[in-house]
Protein backbone atom coordinates (compact mmCIF):
# COMPACT_ATOMS: atom_id res chain seq x y z
CA UNK A 1 0.00 0.00 0.00
CA UNK A 2 3.14 2.46 0.58
CA UNK A 3 4.53 1.46 -2.78
CA UNK A 4 1.15 2.25 -4.33
CA UNK A 5 0.59 5.50 -2.45
CA UNK A 6 4.26 6.65 -3.02
CA UNK A 7 2.87 6.32 -6.66
CA UNK A 8 -0.42 7.96 -7.01
CA UNK A 9 1.70 11.40 -4.79
CA UNK A 10 3.51 11.77 -7.78
CA UNK A 11 0.36 12.53 -9.67
CA UNK A 12 -1.78 13.87 -6.71
CA UNK A 13 -2.58 17.19 -8.01
CA UNK A 14 -3.90 15.42 -11.65
CA UNK A 15 -6.33 13.11 -9.91
CA UNK A 16 -8.73 15.92 -9.14
CA UNK A 17 -8.98 16.80 -12.53
CA UNK A 18 -9.22 13.54 -14.05
CA UNK A 19 -11.88 12.50 -11.55
CA UNK A 20 -13.72 15.24 -12.50
CA UNK A 21 -14.06 14.56 -16.42
CA UNK A 22 -15.81 11.21 -14.74
CA UNK A 23 -18.86 13.36 -13.61
CA UNK A 24 -19.75 13.89 -17.46
CA UNK A 25 -19.67 9.80 -18.17
CA UNK A 26 -22.99 9.38 -19.28
CA UNK A 27 -24.68 7.28 -16.18
CA UNK A 28 -27.99 6.11 -14.71
CA UNK A 29 -29.21 8.59 -12.28
CA UNK A 30 -29.41 8.51 -8.50
CA UNK A 31 -32.66 10.09 -8.54
CA UNK A 32 -35.34 9.60 -11.10
CA UNK A 33 -38.61 11.31 -11.72
CA UNK A 34 -40.05 7.75 -11.21
CA UNK A 35 -39.17 7.64 -7.55
CA UNK A 36 -39.33 11.28 -6.49
CA UNK A 37 -42.02 12.85 -8.72
CA UNK A 38 -41.46 16.02 -11.24
CA UNK A 39 -39.27 17.76 -9.15
CA UNK A 40 -36.90 15.15 -8.41
CA UNK A 41 -34.15 17.45 -9.87
CA UNK A 42 -33.99 19.97 -7.11
CA UNK A 43 -32.91 17.06 -4.66
CA UNK A 44 -29.86 15.96 -6.17
CA UNK A 45 -29.12 20.34 -6.97
CA UNK A 46 -29.96 20.81 -3.42
CA UNK A 47 -27.68 18.17 -1.69
CA UNK A 48 -24.79 18.15 -4.22
CA UNK A 49 -24.63 22.00 -3.80
CA UNK A 50 -24.43 21.66 -0.07
CA UNK A 51 -21.99 18.71 0.25
CA UNK A 52 -20.24 20.58 -2.35
CA UNK A 53 -19.45 23.70 -0.54
CA UNK A 54 -19.01 22.25 2.73
CA UNK A 55 -15.81 20.59 1.10
CA UNK A 56 -14.60 23.70 0.05
CA UNK A 57 -15.74 25.48 3.26
CA UNK A 58 -13.04 22.80 5.05
CA UNK A 59 -10.15 23.48 2.77
CA UNK A 60 -10.85 27.38 2.83
CA UNK A 61 -10.71 27.01 6.54
CA UNK A 62 -7.54 24.83 6.70
CA UNK A 63 -5.72 26.97 4.41
CA UNK A 64 -6.89 30.51 5.74
CA UNK A 65 -6.02 29.41 8.79
CA UNK A 66 -2.81 26.84 9.24
CA UNK A 67 -1.80 25.99 5.89
CA UNK A 68 0.50 22.56 6.09
CA UNK A 69 3.69 22.85 3.57
CA UNK A 70 3.47 19.77 1.87
CA UNK A 71 3.98 19.88 -1.43
CA UNK A 72 6.77 16.85 -1.65
CA UNK A 73 10.21 17.61 -3.30
CA UNK A 74 11.24 15.68 -6.36
CA UNK A 75 7.72 14.18 -6.56
CA UNK A 76 8.28 12.52 -3.75
CA UNK A 77 6.15 12.85 0.02
CA UNK A 78 8.05 15.56 1.89
CA UNK A 79 7.69 17.75 4.84
CA UNK A 80 9.14 20.62 6.93
CA UNK A 81 7.26 20.66 10.00
CA UNK A 82 4.65 18.68 11.67
CA UNK A 83 1.27 21.33 11.41
CA UNK A 84 -0.69 20.83 14.05
CA UNK A 85 -2.45 24.24 14.38
CA UNK A 86 -5.80 25.61 12.86
CA UNK A 87 -7.89 22.75 11.23
CA UNK A 88 -5.35 20.27 11.75
CA UNK A 89 -5.78 20.19 15.59
CA UNK A 90 -9.48 18.63 14.49
CA UNK A 91 -8.45 16.26 11.47
CA UNK A 92 -5.45 15.06 10.55
CA UNK A 93 -6.22 15.12 6.39
CA UNK A 94 -9.05 18.24 6.00
CA UNK A 95 -7.40 19.07 3.13
CA UNK A 96 -8.25 15.22 1.52
CA UNK A 97 -11.59 15.59 3.39
CA UNK A 98 -12.34 19.12 1.74
CA UNK A 99 -11.64 17.25 -1.68
CA UNK A 100 -13.57 13.97 -0.77
CA UNK A 101 -16.92 16.06 -0.37
CA UNK A 102 -15.95 18.27 -2.88
CA UNK A 103 -16.39 15.41 -5.89
CA UNK A 104 -18.46 13.48 -3.78
CA UNK A 105 -20.87 16.74 -4.00
CA UNK A 106 -20.64 17.53 -7.66
CA UNK A 107 -21.24 13.89 -8.34
CA UNK A 108 -24.09 13.89 -6.17
CA UNK A 109 -25.12 17.41 -8.59
CA UNK A 110 -24.60 15.32 -11.68
CA UNK A 111 -26.69 12.63 -10.26
CA UNK A 112 -24.52 10.22 -11.71
CA UNK A 113 -24.87 6.70 -10.33
CA UNK A 114 -21.44 5.83 -12.23
CA UNK A 115 -19.45 8.34 -10.69
CA UNK A 116 -21.03 8.18 -6.82
CA UNK A 117 -20.76 4.11 -6.96
CA UNK A 118 -17.14 3.89 -8.83
CA UNK A 119 -15.05 6.82 -9.59
CA UNK A 120 -15.48 7.95 -5.33
CA UNK A 121 -14.67 4.67 -3.95
CA UNK A 122 -11.68 4.74 -6.47
CA UNK A 123 -11.16 8.03 -5.21
CA UNK A 124 -11.07 7.03 -1.19
CA UNK A 125 -8.60 3.91 -2.10
CA UNK A 126 -6.20 6.42 -3.47
CA UNK A 127 -6.53 8.58 -1.59
CA UNK A 128 -5.87 6.12 1.81
CA UNK A 129 -2.53 4.67 0.19
CA UNK A 130 -1.67 8.24 -0.14
CA UNK A 131 -2.18 9.18 3.63
CA UNK A 132 -0.60 5.75 4.31
CA UNK A 133 2.72 6.99 2.48
CA UNK A 134 2.63 10.39 3.95
CA UNK A 135 2.72 9.02 7.47
CA UNK A 136 5.23 6.35 7.03
CA UNK A 137 7.29 9.53 6.09
CA UNK A 138 6.00 11.71 8.99
CA UNK A 139 6.73 9.19 11.91
CA UNK A 140 10.01 8.24 10.46
CA UNK A 141 10.41 12.44 10.41
CA UNK A 142 9.22 13.43 13.32
CA UNK A 143 8.83 10.37 15.43
CA UNK A 144 7.14 10.21 18.90
CA UNK A 145 5.83 13.47 18.00
CA UNK A 146 3.48 12.50 15.28
CA UNK A 147 2.74 9.33 17.04
CA UNK A 148 1.05 11.82 20.08
CA UNK A 149 -0.43 13.52 17.34
CA UNK A 150 -2.04 10.88 15.12
CA UNK A 151 -3.50 9.34 19.31
CA UNK A 152 -5.25 13.01 19.68
CA UNK A 153 -6.51 13.51 16.62
CA UNK A 154 -8.58 11.45 13.85
CA UNK A 155 -7.08 10.53 10.55
CA UNK A 156 -10.72 11.00 8.49
CA UNK A 157 -13.04 12.04 10.91
CA UNK A 158 -13.22 15.90 12.23
CA UNK A 159 -13.73 16.46 15.81
CA UNK A 160 -15.90 19.47 15.82
CA UNK A 161 -15.36 19.70 19.30
CA UNK A 162 -13.58 23.51 20.16
CA UNK A 163 -13.68 24.40 16.32
CA UNK A 164 -15.56 27.43 16.69
CA UNK A 165 -12.92 28.48 19.73
CA UNK A 166 -9.90 27.42 16.61
CA UNK A 167 -11.44 30.02 14.00
CA UNK A 168 -11.86 32.84 16.57
CA UNK A 169 -8.50 32.43 17.61
CA UNK A 170 -6.64 32.62 15.16
CA UNK A 171 -6.66 35.34 11.47
CA UNK A 172 -7.98 33.90 8.64
CA UNK A 173 -5.47 34.48 5.72
CA UNK A 174 -7.50 35.74 2.95
CA UNK A 175 -5.02 36.02 0.52
CA UNK A 176 -3.49 32.52 1.27
CA UNK A 177 -6.56 30.78 0.55
CA UNK A 178 -6.87 32.78 -2.88
CA UNK A 179 -3.53 32.65 -4.28
CA UNK A 180 -3.31 28.84 -3.05
CA UNK A 181 -7.00 27.77 -4.13
CA UNK A 182 -7.82 29.83 -7.73
CA UNK A 183 -6.47 26.78 -9.50
CA UNK A 184 -9.18 24.39 -7.61
CA UNK A 185 -11.47 26.74 -7.79
CA UNK A 186 -11.27 27.78 -11.28
CA UNK A 187 -11.75 23.41 -11.87
CA UNK A 188 -14.66 23.47 -9.16
CA UNK A 189 -16.59 26.86 -10.45
CA UNK A 190 -16.29 25.63 -13.90
CA UNK A 191 -17.41 21.88 -13.50
CA UNK A 192 -20.63 23.17 -11.06
CA UNK A 193 -21.44 25.42 -14.09
CA UNK A 194 -21.76 22.92 -16.40
CA UNK A 195 -23.43 20.41 -14.52
CA UNK A 196 -25.97 23.03 -14.02
CA UNK A 197 -26.90 24.00 -16.82
CA UNK A 198 -26.18 20.71 -19.69
CA UNK A 199 -27.94 18.06 -17.03
CA UNK A 200 -31.01 20.57 -15.70
CA UNK A 201 -32.62 22.68 -18.85
CA UNK A 202 -35.42 22.82 -16.32
CA UNK A 203 -33.51 25.60 -14.52
CA UNK A 204 -33.49 27.33 -17.80
CA UNK A 205 -37.25 26.27 -18.98
CA UNK A 206 -35.16 24.19 -22.03
CA UNK A 207 -33.83 27.42 -23.61
CA UNK A 208 -30.93 26.55 -25.01
CA UNK A 209 -29.88 29.60 -26.27
CA UNK A 210 -30.14 31.26 -22.45
CA UNK A 211 -28.13 27.89 -21.62
CA UNK A 212 -25.20 29.20 -24.21
CA UNK A 213 -25.12 32.78 -22.80
CA UNK A 214 -24.87 32.17 -19.66
CA UNK A 215 -22.17 29.14 -19.89
CA UNK A 216 -20.30 31.90 -22.15
CA UNK A 217 -21.02 34.69 -19.42
CA UNK A 218 -19.82 32.57 -16.67
CA UNK A 219 -16.75 31.28 -18.20
CA UNK A 220 -15.91 34.79 -19.07
CA UNK A 221 -16.34 35.34 -15.93
CA UNK A 222 -14.13 32.63 -13.95
CA UNK A 223 -11.34 32.93 -16.43
CA UNK A 224 -10.62 36.08 -15.99
CA UNK A 225 -10.46 35.82 -12.33
CA UNK A 226 -8.59 33.21 -12.67
CA UNK A 227 -5.51 35.40 -15.25
CA UNK A 228 -6.03 38.18 -13.12
CA UNK A 229 -4.98 36.25 -10.11
CA UNK A 230 -2.07 34.06 -11.75
CA UNK A 231 -0.99 37.60 -12.46
CA UNK A 232 -0.66 38.76 -9.06
CA UNK A 233 0.74 36.08 -7.98
CA UNK A 234 3.11 35.56 -10.15
CA UNK A 235 4.39 39.16 -10.61
CA UNK A 236 4.82 39.43 -6.59
CA UNK A 237 1.93 41.87 -6.28
CA UNK A 238 -0.38 39.70 -4.13
CA UNK A 239 1.75 37.77 -1.44
CA UNK A 240 0.11 35.27 0.95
Amino acid sequence: MIGIGNFFFKYRNLLFIFLYVGIFIPSRMIFTENHFGENYYLIPIILGLIITISGQLIRGLTIGLAYIVRGGQNKKVYAEDLVTGGIFNHCRNPLYVGNILMLLGVGILANSLLFVAIFMPLFLFIYQTIVLAEEKFLRGKFGEQFNAYCKRVNRWLINFHGLTDTVKSMKFNWRRWILKEYNTQFVWLSGITLVLLLKYPQIIYGNTDLRNILIVIAFTVLLSAYLLIRYLKKSGKMVG
